[in-house]
């Protein structure tokens, strides 16, 4: 008999702007909790509809030291970067950016959606690297959501989409530095779902519509709420109401390292932080070509 994890408390996103003035909620980095490690930022950019001419991005800005992980579920997110990589999420595709020693990144919309206008709606996790890979050369995974593994469950009433690691005996396509789970369940009205993880993994939901009643004592809570969840079992339960749910299940092991953030450069000394951005300064970390 497995036992189900407890809920060690919630936080709510905190809504705030980005970029070039789009608006995310951010259940972390804020002032109750900075980060969840190995995880150092979460955003949900979204859902918000564009008229013609509105659509906001990111313009060029560096990464060093970690990576960002890009997921999205409605409209499109443009990229580009200074290694020479450009392309457009649609609707269910992922960007898995290993940023390591560095590189140059930008997220705006295509030109033919400023223009046209639409609902765009997307995650963006960034996941911390261990030290010893830090200034690894920088790497990209493109998975357009065709190839991403999904799994049902045996009554049909449970899908998960598995971006990393394993649910319902399905194995994800994507290569993570260190143990990660980043899966996207949607329960119908109903359903219920006791999900294995593995012993050493933190772990924590975020809800992205619907009221989900979490744990063994289905604690009912609201979308845009982070649960986080204790080391007390072997299974995280989840299930809907009376609407459907729309949940994100995300985990790793606990680097356990001394974090250092500066904007975008994530390192683990001071000193560290100071090479980062005098490297970028001299232009090591290349440019975008527009």
């Amino acid at each position: 008999m497995s036992s189900t994890r407890t809920i060690e408390r919630t936080y709510p996103a905190v809504r705030t702007t980005e970029g070039g003035g789009f608006i995310v909620h951010r259940p972390f980095p804020t002032r109750m909790l900075m980060d969840f490690d190995p995880f150092l930022l979460l955003d949900e950019m979204g859902p918000i509809d564009y008229a013609p001419g509105e659509a906001k991005g990111a313009p060029d800005h560096p990464h060093r030291g970690f990576e960002t992980v890009t997921y999205a579920l409605e409209g499109q997110f443009g990229h580009k970067d200074s290694a020479g990589h450009s392309g457009t999420l649609r609707a269910g595709d992922v960007q898995w950016m290993t940023a390591g020693a560095g590189v140059v990144h930008s997220e705006m919309p295509d030109p033919e959606f400023v223009r046209t206008g639409g609902r765009v709606h997307g995650l963006q996790l960034w996941v911390n690297l261990p030290r010893s890979d830090k200034m690894i050369a920088p790497r990209y995974q493109e998975m357009p959501s065709a190839q991403i593994p999904v799994a049902t469950s045996a009554d049909g009433q449970v899908r998960v989409k598995v971006i990393a690691g394993e649910a319902l005996g399905v194995t994800a396509a994507i290569e993570t530095r260190t143990p990660i789970l980043f899966q996207h369940f949607t329960l119908q009205p109903g359903a219920k779902i006791a999900h294995a993880v593995p012993p050493n993994y933190r772990v924590f939901a975020y809800g992205l519509s619907g009221k989900g009643f979490y744990g063994e004592g289905r604690r009912e809570i609201d979308a845009r709420q982070m649960v986080v969840f204790g080391n007390d079992g072997e299974t995280i339960t989840l299930a809907a109401g009376e609407e459907p749910l729309d949940v994100l299940l995300l985990g790793g092991v606990p680097l356990k390292e001394p974090v250092v953030r500066y904007g975008p450069f994530v390192m683990n000394t001071e000193d560290e932080i100071r090479q980062a951005v005098t490297d970028y300064q001299a232009g090591r970390m290349g440019q975008i070509t527009h």
